[in-house]
């Protein structure tokens, strides 16, 4: 299986990953559970060191945007994945804990978990676990179009000279980060933490952000629709539950949600720990990314 990563439209037959639907409406609320033991091992992942498990929690068929795939899985120690180009898609790898050694175009640096590091598209990355604890982590792929695609340098990139100060984009879903998110989410109540974490400027195709919510014991975000841009709520801690329309779905630390365009959406914390949330937003197309950052960017014009 050495070439699974190469195949992300395939692996969830493969690997018997699936969502789980809750009756039918305008979306099916499909939930995507993630399952230690559903992931499949691979080696030499992009020409990369010793071994990894993992799975796709959503596939390319789990929105009408141009998502690729989420994947979810946990790179052993002193493994990786090669270093990689890709030329019409970009991608993001996320560490949930640990450390890791991230590439960008042939610079490396070690960073601390929880944090991710995008790809932007026409350029290289890689990443290896150099502990000897796994490493647990994401890998987000967003194209212009449906379609994945990959350069391989057959380059393990271990034991290489690190840059203290990393020379490329990093994001940390750090909690001591968020702030009150009153002005940034109207549609939150009042004790939800926010940050966001990459905007649109970050990314080549329609990808537009990366956010961080922590909803508190009670917390809640409201029911809303975006008829332009679709989202994917992945649950870092916690516990709650989302509403898709009139359909709602528990959901726990692991889980994956898709939201289409223009479907209604809210999201309500259960329990008594924090709901944190990593929330990747998918506009229509490049147009409708553009009217969302001139949007964005009239909204947050200092008023003369």
């Amino acid at each position: 299986m050495s070439n699974l990563a190469l195949r992300p439209l395939v692996m969830m037959a493969a690997l018997g990953w699936s969502a789980v639907s809750y009756g039918q409406s305008t979306q099916n609320l499909d939930v995507a559970h993630s399952k230690a033991e559903a992931m499949g091992v691979a080696s030499g992942v992009h020409g990369g060191a010793g071994t990894m498990k993992f799975g796709p929690l959503l596939g390319a068929d789990a929105l009408s945007t141009n998502l690729i795939f989420l994947h979810r899985g946990e790179i052993a120690p002193r493994s990786g994945i090669g270093q990689h180009f890709h030329n019409d898609c970009e991608e993001m790898f996320v560490i949930l804990d640990g450390e890791a050694e991230f590439t960008i175009d042939g610079r490396t640096s070690r960073i601390a978990g929880p944090a991710g590091v995008p790809d932007r598209m026409g350029h290289a990355h890689a990443i290896y676990n150099p502990t000897d604890k796994p490493l647990q982590w994401l890998n987000v792929n967003v194209g212009m179009t449906k379609s994945y695609d990959n350069f391989d340098l057959g380059d393990a990139r271990t034991n290489v000279t690190l840059d203290p100060v990393p020379q490329f984009i990093t994001m940390r879903l750090d909690r001591s980060l968020l702030k009150p998110a009153a002005e940034s989410l109207p549609d939150a109540s009042a004790a939800v933490l926010y940050r966001r974490a990459l905007g649109p400027t970050i990314f080549s195709t329609p990808w537009t952000y990366v956010d961080h919510v922590l909803l508190p014991p009670g917390a809640s975000l409201a029911s809303r629709t975006e008829p332009d841009m679709s989202e994917v709520y992945y649950v870092i801690a916690g516990a709650g539950e989302v509403t898709v329309g009139t359909q709602t779905a528990a959901i726990v630390a692991g889980d994956a949600i898709p939201i289409d365009l223009g479907a209604a959406r809210g999201i309500r914390q259960a329990g008594d720990k924090p709901l944190e949330l990593m929330v990747i937003g998918v506009a229509r197309d490049l147009a409708a990314k553009a009217k969302y950052r001139a949007a964005m960017d009239a909204r947050l014009r200092p008023r003369r």
